[in-house]
């Protein structure tokens, strides 16, 4: 089960016809529109890597058709809004850090091997 005590509204892997983003209110995670957001975000995810194969493979042969890389490139540039979309609602409902990334680690000289030095 799933911590939601900031009740951020889920982003759902689909929109509305009209292309406006779709949001879950936020339970435990295992309800009916949870599973299924779930399932329908490992299939779009799934299809991003078939396509990454695919484009791989249509670069490589070196002769392309000028239809081909339109198609390619349409497939690829609705995969990556997909991929996207995915990435907001899954990072969206990561725990937050209690301190700010930016600053870097914590000051703790016990473990410190570099001089102190901290690199990202």
């Amino acid at each position: 089960m799933r911590d939601h005590a900031d009740r951020t509204p889920r982003l759902l892997p689909w929109t509305t016809p009209e292309g406006n983003p779709c949001f879950l209110l936020p339970s435990d995670g295992t309800g009916y529109v949870s599973r299924l957001a779930d399932r329908l975000e490992a299939e779009q995810l799934g299809s991003a890597a078939v396509l990454i194969e695919e484009a791989e493979q249509i670069l490589a042969d070196r002769s392309w058709t000028p239809g081909e890389l339109h198609l390619l490139t349409l497939e690829l540039k609705n995969s990556l809004v997909t991929t996207h979309r995915v990435a907001k609602s899954r990072g969206a409902r990561l725990p937050v850090p209690d301190h700010d990334p930016e600053d870097g680690p914590e000051d703790d000289t016990e473990d410190d091997t570099d001089g102190g030095s901290w690199r990202p």
